[in-house]
């Protein structure tokens, strides 16, 4: 029987076919074809765009700019420091090239992870000279203070404490004693720090800080202060808090100052003496609080923190090659050792490289050997710095390296 159906002749003897079955199974086929496809096409996509991103990244890295902005930051790079940060902070790295009967000496100064730069460093070479004499050039004062709190008592004795130690030197009319001398400037330093926290009434200074922006009275700011005053004779450091003075002397470290921290035996018995305590709150702390037993300031911890130094007088020989004063954001990761070894390493390729004869009536070679000496303080300190932040120094870092090596001044 023939008929019509949806107008189409349909034989009578012409298999029917069940359509809904067919038309999934087509429909299911279509849509994983157009599936593959659109897959393709999307990795076809992703594999030129790649390719082009790749060709425009070679053809940025290999541009002249590029190229001079990684060789700037090349030393930030390989010491996985936040960029950022370092830009914020800029080091400040200096080496002074000196006269004649002048000392050579870098330095090198950084805010490094901290948040705020409370460091100094005084150099002064030169600052007082005996008798008026010009036979030799002088006494001359380098110091490094690292403020804690805030920065501003860092900075009081950056500007004022050479010229206390000139004025407790010029009382003297013979020998200078130094250990009296040394102590005596210490505590008028932490009294003249003292008055100016009581007779701050704001930020009325010239120089206002953090604090006095939230107090009047900064009793709970203070310093450590490690100086060292070098004579033709004699080199003479005074240290109060944590920092410290290495002396190199033919490759061997000598310290030429002790920190004090509030677990050291005299440092503990002392606080305890006093009616204090040390209690260990991410380390040993006076009273929980400061992480050093001795400072200028802190006002709120007298009297178990006190300003009182510790001096040492060391005689000059001809085997001294250099002096090292630096806060304990270097101390803190490197040894005395490494120090010693980093700076003497940087004064004798100085010393290998210094091509003009060394003969008395040469004035090029002294030029050349003054030169020499600058840079190699200067990189002594710079090195010095970049290994602290390398192995995660997570304070501010300030390096003094002073050339000794000329002998008696």
């Amino acid at each position: 029987m023939a008929g019509m159906c949806c107008g189409i002749n349909v034989g009578e003897n012409e298999p029917t076919s069940p359509v809904e079955p067919a038309t999934r199974t087509a429909r299911r086929r279509r849509m994983e074809l157009r599936q593959i496809k659109f897959i393709a096409e999307i990795a076809e996509t992703t594999t030129r765009l790649k390719r082009r991103k790749v060709e425009d990244l070679e053809a940025i890295n290999n541009s002249p700019m590029c190229l001079q902005a990684a060789r700037e930051c090349e030393s930030f790079i390989t010491l996985n420091i936040p960029a950022g940060k370092i830009k914020e902070s800029p080091p400040t790295v200096t080496a002074l090239t000196t006269s004649e009967d002048l000392p050579t000496f870098g330095y090198t100064s950084v805010c490094g992870r901290r948040r705020d730069m409370e460091d100094s460093v005084t150099i002064r070479p030169s600052f007082y000279k005996k008798d008026n004499t010009k036979s030799h050039g002088g006494f001359h004062f380098y110091g490094v203070y690292d403020g804690h709190g805030c920065s501003h008592v860092a900075k009081r004795c950056k500007k004022r404490m050479h010229e206390i130690i000139k004025e407790e030197i010029e009382k003297k009319e013979d020998e200078i004693e130094w250990t009296e001398t040394m102590s005596e400037s210490f505590k008028l330093m932490d009294s003249e720090v003292g008055e100016r926290s009581k007779n701050n009434a704001g930020p009325t200074t010239s120089t206002s800080c953090r604090c006095e922006l939230q107090t009047p009275q900064c009793d709970a700011v203070g310093s450590t202060a490690v100086v060292s005053v070098v004579t033709p004779e004699k080199i003479v450091v005074s240290n109060c808090g944590d920092s410290r003075a290495v002396l190199c002397r033919k490759g061997v470290a000598i310290p030429l100052s002790s920190d004090h921290k509030p677990d050291r035996p005299d440092e503990l018995n002392r606080i305890e003496e006093a009616g204090g305590r040390v209690i260990y709150w991410d380390g040993p702390r006076v009273l929980g609080m400061l992480a050093m037993s001795r400072a200028i300031g802190d006002n709120y911890l007298k009297p178990y923190v006190i300003p009182d130094p510790e001096v040492t007088i060391t005689d000059r020989t001809s085997e001294d090659e250099c002096l090292i004063l630096a806060s304990d954001g270097l101390w803190d990761v490197v040894s005395n050792e490494t120090a010693v070894t980093v700076a003497r390493m940087c004064l004798l390729n100085a010393e290998k490289s210094a091509s003009p004869s060394r003969s008395p009536g040469n004035e090029a070679a002294e030029a050349a050997r003054k030169e020499s000496s600058d840079k190699a303080c200067s990189d002594a300190s710079v090195l010095l710095t970049k290994l602290a932040l390398a192995r995660q120094s997570a304070d501010n870092v300030s390096v003094v390296v002073v050339d000794l090596r000329k002998g008696k001044l």
